[in-house]
C-alpha cells in the first residue's frame, strides 16, 4: 500500500479506541463476576454484537474466503447453517434454557455450568482442562488469519506484525475482563458489517457486470479448474463438488458439518447466554445476528469465489493459481482490486474479526484456569479469583503465540473446522443433555466427554489422512499413513466418528446407572 502514513494513523486511531473502551470495561469491573459475566446486565444488541463478531473471526474472512475463492459457492451452505445454528437455534432453544441454568447454579463458566449441573468437580475440571489446552490451536489460527493479513497490506515482518497484535489484544482482554471484551467486540462489529458491505458492492463495479452476469461468468469458466482440483472432484465455482469426492468430504463433513455444528458447543460462545437478565433480550438478538452473520459472512464467501473473474481478468490464471497458498488469496485481492483507503478500512476488519475472536477466547481460557482448574486443584477457597484469571489470560495468550509459528500453509479453514469439530464431538453431548433430558446422569455425561474427546483424537491421529499424515505418529507405529487406507474412510472429518459414539455414549451410560437431583 502507497499510502503508509494514513494507514497508520487509521491504525492508531483505532487502538486508541480499542484502548478506552478497554478502559471502560476495566472500570465497571468490580469483581469477579463483573469480570467473568459482566454482572448478567448486558445490553442485548451489545451482546447480539459481540456473538457475531465472536463468532466471525479472520479464519472466516482470510482462510473461508480464500477456501471459496479455491472451492467456489457450495461454501455458502456453511453461512446459511451457522445462521440457522449458530444464531436462530443456538438463541432461542439453547440460549433461553442455558441462561435459566446459568442462574440457578450462579455458574460463570462453561465448565461451571455443565459441573453444577451433572454435580461433578471432575467434569468441570476435565471441560476446563480440553479449553485451556485445546483452544490456544484455535486462537493460534485466528491469530495467523490476522497477520498474514497486515503482512501482505503494511509491508512489514510478520514477527513485528504479530507481536505488536499480540500485546494489544493481551493488554485489554487482561484488564478488562468480559466488559471490555464486549465493548470492543460492539465496535468491531460494526466496522466489520459495513467492510464487508461495501466491499460486495465495489467488486460488481470494478468488474461491471451485475449480479447474474457474475455468476453466469463464474459458471462459464469452469473449465479452468487447474486439473489438481479437479481430481479431487472439483466441478466449477457455482456447482457442488463430484459427491463422494475428496473435496466433497472435505467440504460437507470437515467445514460445513464442523463448523455448523460445532459453533453450538463453543464454551466462548455459550457463556454469553448467561450475561443477559431475561430470555426476552436473547429474543431481541436473533434478528441482529442473523443479518449480521448473512452480511458478514455471506459476503467474502460470495466475493471469494467471485474473485477468480478478477484474477482471470488481471493475471491471467484464477485465483489458485495466481498464489498457492489459499490463506493469502483475499489479502492478495484485496491488495489489487479495492481502493488504498479500502485497503486501510479493510484491514481494520481483519483486526477487528481477529481480536474479537481472540479476546474472547483468551477470556475464556483464563476463566477456565482460574475459574475452573486453579480454584479446585490448588485452592481451599472456592471463591474465583480475578488475579489467577488474568495470569491464566497472559499463559494462553503466550502459548497461543507460540503455536502461531508452527502453523503450515493453508491451515486457517482447516484449523478452525477441527477445533470446533473437537468441541462438538467432546461437550455437546452432554451440554445438550444438561438442556433437555434429565434422565442423564454424571456418570453419563463424564463417559461421553471422555470418548468424544478420545474418539476425536483417535480418528486425527489415525483415520482422518489430512492431520494423520502431517503428524506421521500413525506412520511411526503402523507404516502407514492412516489405519483404514480404503476410501472413504480416510476422507471422512473425525466429528462424523466422534460425535455419534459421544451421543451413544451419553445415553447408554445414563441409561445404565442411577439418576441424581442436580445440585
Amino acid at each position: 500500500m502507497d499510502n503508509t502514513l494514513t494507514l497508520g494513523l487509521i491504525v492508531i486511531i483505532y487502538l486508541f479506541a480499542i484502548a478506552f473502551l478497554g478502559y471502560l470495561g476495566y472500570k465497571k469491573t468490580k469483581d469477579a463476576s463483573d469480570y467473568l459475566l459482566g454482572g448478567r446486565q448486558m445490553n442485548p444488541i451489545i451482546l447480539a454484537l459481540s456473538y457475531g463478531a465472536t463468532f466471525i473471526s479472520a479464519s472466516a474472512i482470510v482462510g473461508f474466503g480464500g477456501v471459496a475463492a479455491t472451492f467456489g459457492m457450495g461454501i455458502q451452505w456453511l453461512c446459511l447453517l451457522n445462521m440457522f445454528m449458530g444464531v436462530v437455534i443456538a438463541f432461542i432453544v439453547f440460549g433461553r434454557k442455558t441462561r435459566k441454568l446459568g442462574v440457578i447454579h450462579n455458574a460463570r463458566t462453561f465448565p461451571q455450568l455443565l459441573g453444577a449441573h451433572y454435580n461433578s468437580r471432575g467434569i468441570q475440571i476435565f471441560i476446563a482442562a480440553v479449553i485451556f489446552i485445546g483452544m490456544p490451536l484455535y486462537a493460534a489460527v485466528v491469530m495467523k488469519g490476522g497477520a498474514v493479513f497486515i503482512e501482505r497490506l503494511f509491508n512489514i515482518d510478520l514477527h513485528v506484525a504479530l507481536l505488536i497484535f499480540t500485546l494489544v489484544v493481551a493488554a485489554y482482554v487482561t484488564t478488562g475482563g468480559i466488559k471490555g471484551v464486549l465493548y470492543t467486540d460492539a465496535l468491531q462489529a460494526v466496522i466489520m458489517f459495513f467492510c464487508m458491505l461495501f466491499l460486495l458492492f465495489w467488486f460488481y463495479k470494478i468488474m461491471g457486470l451485475g449480479f447474474t452476469e457474475a455468476n453466469q461468468a463464474l459458471t462459464d469458466i469452469a473449465p479452468k479448474v487447474p486439473e489438481r482440483f479437479q481430481a479431487l472432484g472439483h466441478q466449477g465455482w457455482t456447482s457442488m463438488p463430484v459427491t463422494g469426492s475428496p473435496q466433497w468430504y472435505t467440504l460437507v463433513t470437515s467445514l460445513i458439518l464442523g463448523v455448523g455444528i460445532g459453533c453450538l458447543a463453543q464454551p466462548q460462545l455459550v457463556v454469553r447466554f448467561m450475561m443477559v437478565e431475561s430470555s426476552r433480550q436473547l429474543n431481541r438478538g436473533v434478528l441482529i445476528g442473523c443479518v449480521f452473520l448473512i452480511i458478514t459472512v455471506g459476503a467474502i464467501y460470495h466475493v471469494g469465489a467471485l474473485s477468480n473473474l478478477f484474477f482471470l481478468k488481471t493475471h491471467g490464471v484464477v485465483a489458485s493459481e495466481a498464489i498457492k497458498d489459499m490463506d493469502k488469496i483475499i489479502p492478495l485481492f484485496i491488495d489489487e482490486a479495492m481502493p488504498a483507503w479500502f485497503g486501510a478500512l479493510f484491514m481494520l476488519c481483519i483486526l477487528s474479526a481477529s481480536m474479537s475472536t481472540l479476546s474472547a477466547q483468551f477470556h475464556t481460557m483464563g476463566a477456565a484456569f482460574g475459574a475452573d482448574m486453579f480454584t479446585h486443584l490448588f485452592q481451599k477457597t472456592k471463591e474465583n479469583s480475578t488475579a489467577i484469571v488474568r495470569i491464566g489470560v497472559l499463559f494462553s495468550i503466550l502459548v497461543s503465540y507460540v503455536i502461531c509459528y508452527t502453523l503450515s500453509a493453508g491451515i486457517i479453514a482447516r484449523g478452525t473446522a477441527l477445533f470446533m469439530g473437537i468441541c462438538a464431538a467432546t461437550f455437546l453431548p452432554a451440554y445438550f443433555c444438561s438442556l433437555f433430558w434429565k434422565r442423564a446422569t454424571r456418570q453419563g455425561a463424564l463417559a461421553s466427554l471422555w470418548i468424544g474427546a478420545l474418539a476425536s483424537l483417535f480418528a486425527m491421529l489415525f483415520l482422518h489422512k489430512a492431520e494423520a499424515a502431517p503428524i506421521g505418529l500413525c506412520k511411526t507405529l503402523f507404516g502407514k499413513d492412516v489405519l483404514i487406507e480404503t476410501y472413504p474412510w480416510h476422507a471422512i472429518d473425525p466429528i462424523l466418528f466422534a460425535l455419534p459414539l459421544g451421543i451413544i455414549t451419553i445415553i447408554i451410560v445414563s441409561l445404565m446407572t442411577k439418576p441424581e437431583k442436580a445440585s
